[in-house]
């Protein structure tokens, strides 16, 4: 074997020390700020797509439930006006409820009384909510007598 000279055992040393240099410098380098800022852009637009979705199909169900809920009133004021008032018109949901037909009074998805309507105008008894506008006669509104929410056709279905 060769003896080392203190100069080879001086370069090779500062080799080690070279690579070792190197290999913190490839580890510790992190995250540009560029590289941040695009990783939070495509997160923001993926959330922002979940929520124009969900929330598209949260409309949806409110509309559904109040088409659903309507009918269901219609049936217990139709009960009611058949059974237990010799076809009186109840006034409003107390009544339903005050009578036994209803368990409970619910209000629209949107906060408003369900309105109860005996004109004859829409067969003899007539349900609807205004919807999520809130006005009536709008084409939001949701009937009992329509084929779909805010159809006004004159039918009763």
């Amino acid at each position: 074997m060769n003896p080392e000279t203190a100069n080879d055992r001086l370069v090779r040393r500062r080799r080690r020390l070279a690579r070792r240099a190197r290999a913190l410098r490839a580890s510790d380098r992190g995250m540009t700020l560029i590289e941040i800022l695009v990783v939070l852009a495509i997160i923001g637009m993926i959330v922002g797509g979940i929520a124009v979705s969900v929330f598209g199909s949260f409309d949806d169900a409110k509309v559904k439930n109040a088409r659903n809920e309507v009918l269901v009133l219609e049936g217990a004021a139709e009960q009611y006006m058949a059974l237990k008032s010799n076809g009186k018109c109840p006034k409003d949901l107390q009544e339903l409820k005050a009578a036994g037909e209803l368990k409970r009074v619910n209000k629209d998805p949107w906060t408003n009384d369900y309105i109860i309507d005996c004109s004859g105008e829409h067969g003899k008894v007539g349900v609807f909510s205004w919807g999520p506008d809130g006005k009536a006669g709008t084409d939001d509104d949701i009937t009992s007598w329509g084929d779909a929410p805010g159809a006004d056709d004159g039918k009763k279905k």
